[in-house]
């Protein structure tokens, strides 16, 4: 199944690549259709990587449009057995703030409609959720952070949305109230499905504004959202950097094993 192209993956816009050179694009076939876009190949810290934009290098695939599946089968298709996931996200608590990053280890699902699984049958396969995101890379996350002296947050619970509308008051003070900190649209199914291909998935939340129901924040905007994460684009650079240089690409890891005792008959 894999060409082994590549060793490590992310997911983002093009400004996160555009710092390296000799960048080879690809374009992936998959069972699930045609990724967001072409993938990027480049050598980093004497690793191959490999960059995809999740939302299509014009931004064109709203959150819900995105090919989750497609993405990343044809990162695996690659080699890939590790991926950084950076996204925009607003924050549910004060004590969260703008320009911060948080580390997700935890999601709450509250899409819907969006095709979730590569296990539809007939071998029934029930993987996992408890712990979604991958310890040792979120260790990685967390150190890098640390000596680059971004401030972030060790732990944290995302709620993800349908979208693409932004959420209402309401929904807002209720997110809030279970004590989750991050709202974003996109990590879910991203990095379940990562797990379903049994490779080390993290998350970093970039904090680009107070969700609505955040006492005193006005409305959210996406001319505002957009503006504090082109401010901080640099940060996310040089951590995704920093995280790639300290990966080790043929460390196993449980993630590797997600599918051992997922399968029934």
């Amino acid at each position: 199944m894999t060409e082994k192209r590549a060793q490590i993956g992310v997911f983002g816009g093009s400004g996160l690549y555009s710092l390296l050179e000799n960048v080879e694009e690809v374009k992936v076939e998959t069972p699930y259709g045609a990724p967001s876009d072409r993938i990027a190949l480049a050598s980093l810290h004497g690793k191959k990587v490999a960059f995809l934009p999740r939302h299509g290098k014009d931004h064109d695939l709203p959150p819900h449009m995105i090919p989750y599946r497609a993405n990343l089968w044809a990162m695996k298709h690659l080699g890939v057995s590790r991926i950084i996931g950076p996204c925009a996200a607003g924050s549910l608590k004060a004590d969260v703030k703008p320009g911060e990053f948080v580390i997700c280890d935890q999601f709450v699902d509250r899409t819907s409609g969006r095709v979730d699984t590569f296990y539809d049958g007939p071998v029934t396969t029930h993987v996992s959720a408890a712990d979604p995101y991958c310890n040792s890379l979120r260790h990685i996350a967390v150190e890098s952070c640390k000596d680059l002296k971004i401030p972030a947050k060790k732990t944290g619970t995302v709620v993800v949305i349908q979208g693409p509308r932004f959420s209402t008051r309401s929904e807002s003070r209720w997110f809030a109230s279970q004590g989750w900190e991050v709202i974003n649209m996109t990590q879910y199914p991203e990095c379940m499905l990562a797990r379903e291909l049994e490779m080390c998935y993290v998350n970093v939340s970039l904090i680009t504004d107070y969700d609505v129901g955040a006492e005193g924040a006005p409305p959210v905007n996406h001319e505002e959202v957009i503006r504090v994460f082109n401010d901080n684009t640099e940060k996310v650079k040089k951590l995704i950097f920093e995280m790639i240089k300290r990966m080790n690409p043929d460390e196993k890891c449980e993630c590797h094993e997600a599918l051992k005792n997922a399968r029934l008959g």
